[in-house]
C-alpha cells in the first residue's frame, strides 16, 4: 500500500457511526474508500452535496479524453444514476464520486452555510506545513502557479475537529512539521491532529507562560500516539523541524498497515 493509501485508511478508522465529515482535495479523497462497512458516515462535498459514497473506481476512466468522453456519453441523463455514477455528480476534486442512499444534493451558497455554521464533525485536509502553533499553510507556495484558495478557508473557520493528511516530509526531503511555518498561512490555531505515513500526532495546547506567535497564538507541541510498524522515533523525529513528545512504549499504538 502506497503513501497516499496509509494515510486515507488511518484517518477513515477514526471516523465514527454518523460523523458528518468533510474531505478535502487530494489524500483525503481517498478516506471514504476506507470507512468500515458496519458504519454510515455522511461525507460532505463543498460543491453541493450530504452524503458522498466512495471515490468511483472506475479502471482507466481518466486515461484520455476519449475514454473520459465515452464514459460521460454512458452515464448521462437518465442513464447514470447515484449508485454507479454520473457525468454531473463529482466531489471537490471533480473527480466522478456516487452517493449513499437517503444523500441529498443542493446549491453551493447552502453546501458553505454548512461549512461555516459549524456542523461538521471532522474536516480533512491536506497541508503544505504545520507548525507548533496549531497553524496551517496549504494553498500556495509563492511564485508557483495557483488556481486559487479553494474553500479551505471557510471549512477551517466553522470546524474544530481538523486531521490533516499529508506525507511526513517534502518531496526534497525538508521538513513539513516546523516551529513556525514560512509559507502564507491558510489558518491560524486549527490543527487538531497530523496523519502521515509515518505517524499519528495530536497537537497539545501551551500553557499560559507559552511562547506567542505573531499572532498571538501560544505554542504548543505534537504528541505522537500511533508509528506505523517498522518505523523508529527517529525516522520520525528527524524529518520534522518542531520537537515531538512520544507517549510511552506501552501506550502507543500501531497504524493499520
Amino acid at each position: 500500500m502506497d503513501w497516499r493509501n496509509i494515510i486515507a485508511k488511518n484517518i477513515a478508522l477514526m471516523l465514527k457511526d454518523g460523523d458528518f465529515v468533510n474531505l478535502g482535495v487530494g489524500v483525503p479523497m481517498l478516506v471514504g474508500n476506507y470507512i468500515p462497512d458496519d458504519i454510515t458516515v455522511i461525507l460532505e462535498g463543498e460543491n453541493g452535496s450530504a452524503g458522498l459514497g466512495r471515490q468511483l473506481a472506475f479502471e482507466g476512466i481518466y486515461d484520455d479524453a476519449e475514454t473520459f468522453e465515452r464514459w460521460e456519453n454512458e452515464h448521462r441523463g437518465n442513464q447514470g444514476n447515484y449508485r454507479t455514477g454520473h457525468k454531473d455528480m463529482a466531489n471537490a476534486g471533480s473527480n466522478v464520486s456516487t452517493l449513499i442512499e437517503g444523500a441529498c444534493t443542493f446549491d453551493v451558497p447552502t453546501s458553505f452555510g454548512i461549512l461555516r455554521g459549524g456542523h461538521l464533525d471532522m474536516t480533512v485536509l491536506g497541508a503544505l506545513q504545520v507548525d507548533e502553533y496549531a497553524n496551517l499553510a496549504n494553498w500556495v507556495i509563492p511564485g508557483k502557479r495557483v488556481n486559487g484558495m479553494g474553500g479551505s478557508m471557510d471549512i477551517l473557520a466553522g470546524t474544530k475537529n481538523v486531521t490533516i493528511a499529508m506525507q511526513h516530509e517534502a518531496k526534497d526531503g525538508s521538513a513539513k512539521i516546523l516551529k513556525e511555518c514560512t509559507l502564507p498561512l491558510t489558518a491560524v490555531h486549527c490543527v487538531t491532529r497530523v496523519v502521515t505515513e509515518k505517524c499519528i500526532m495530536e497537537f497539545v495546547e501551551g500553557g499560559e507562560d507559552a511562547a506567542r506567535d505573531r499572532n498571538g497564538t501560544r505554542r504548543g507541541h505534537y504528541r505522537v500516539t500511533a508509528m506505523y510498524p517498522g518505523v523508529t522515533k527517529d525516522e520520525i523525529q528527524s524529518a520534522c523541524e518542531a520537537e515531538l513528545e512520544f507517549i510511552s512504549a506501552a501506550e502507543m499504538k500501531a497504524m493499520a498497515e
